[in-house]
């Protein structure tokens, strides 16, 4: 079964975790509207941080870290920091996770699952992923 989640409004970080334990769990996961969801802080300190993660690596020389620029790439990454990669059941749980800028078609009837604790505190300074990702220079949108 597929378990189909809106980003729209949602937390990164907390949405993140959720999505890490279900995904471990063996469930396969799709989140849709990568571009929508919110990371909370401070605007320049939150661009200054994820382009501080882009510099680190470089690109010219073809050395690591390689750090996405897209937002469902962004989050695909923040999900991968919370799974153990390197054994055999954290590589096959990160294959179970799609995330998706926008709505495909497929999953626009496909009923969607709440996530609780990933809502969005109403007081607070925020920023969008689409916001950073066009920060960092995607040309995905």
């Amino acid at each position: 079964m597929v378990t189909v989640i809106d980003g729209k409004g949602l937390i990164y970080g907390r949405l993140a975790s959720e999505v890490a334990t279900m995904i471990l769990d063996g469930q396969e996961v799709v989140v849709l509207n990568a571009e929508q969801i919110i990371v909370t802080g401070e605007r320049s300190e939150v661009l200054a941080e994820f382009k501080h993660k882009v510099d680190v690596g470089e690109v010219t020389k073809r050395k690591g870290p390689f750090y996405p620029r897209r937002a469902d790439l962004l989050f695909k990454r923040c999900v991968r920091g919370m799974i153990p990669r390197y054994t055999t059941t954290g590589r096959e749980a990160y294959r179970q996770l799609h995330v998706f800028v926008g709505a495909p078609k497929q999953f626009e009837t496909a009923e969607k699952v709440k996530v609780e604790t990933a809502c969005k505190v109403p007081n607070c300074k925020y920023i969008t992923l689409g916001e950073i990702s066009e920060f960092l220079g995607s040309k995905v949108r």
